[in-house]
């Protein structure tokens, strides 16, 4: 049986292949998405039936997935990348410690006290921090509107500032606007979200 030759790319600093275990990661990264935008809508969807028992666990699968995408997503910039999956982490650690704060459900909790954001907050400055890069990189409309979506809703509710129809407003934004973008990379060519290898190449080499 004849194999298929690799496709040589030509990158900025020379040229490259795509390996098998580069689309296995580009594979993980969007699953990952996938999953963590199917839990936040269920999730929201609970919040608006005043189901709040349910979202506790939907957030932690949502965290987990979003720590899959994190570990996988190719950034160039190697000192933000760590820095996401720090923000992820210490997001984390934040939700976990607030299981043992309170017996009342993760949600209603945070929505009572919102000087949790300040921890949990985190998990969703390394959500928002995968927005930036997809609409800086693909010029994706909803990652645009997701980019400062994510962070007013957050400081909004901290702050007092919006109303509770704005609030629910941007969280149904927020959900649907996080599905769009999930299956768009779903179905998206697997190449683009590899990137240049030969820039990883060189970053690493000059680090080295």
């Amino acid at each position: 049986m004849q194999t298929q030759e690799p496709i040589v790319y030509q990158g900025q600093f020379g040229s490259f292949t795509i390996e098998d275990h580069d689309r296995q990661g580009v594979i993980l990264y969007r699953s990952g998405l996938a999953i963590a935008a199917l839990s936040f809508a269920i999730a929201t969807g609970f919040a608006f039936l005043h189901n709040t028992f349910w979202i506790t666990p939907l957030y932690f699968v949502f965290w987990t997935a979003l720590g899959v995408s994190l570990f996988t997503i190719h950034i160039y910039l190697k000192p933000l990348h760590l820095a996401l999956q720090a923000f992820w982490m210490i997001g984390g650690l934040a939700s976990i410690a607030l299981l043992f704060v309170s017996s009342e459900p993760f949600a209603l909790y945070v929505y009572q006290h919102p000087i949790w954001i300040f921890g949990i907050g985190f998990t969703f400055a390394a959500l928002t921090g995968i927005f930036f890069k997809e609409a800086f990189c693909f010029d994706r409309f909803e990652t645009k509107l997701l980019t400062p979506i994510v962070p007013g809703l957050l400081l909004g509710h901290l702050s007092g500032l919006l109303p509770l129809l704005w609030e629910q407003v941007l969280l149904i934004s927020w959900a649907a606007l996080f599905v769009v973008f999930a299956v768009r990379k779903l179905i998206q060519p697997i190449p683009p979200d590899i990137g240049d290898k030969s820039v990883f190449e060189y970053l690493k080499q000059k680090h080295s």
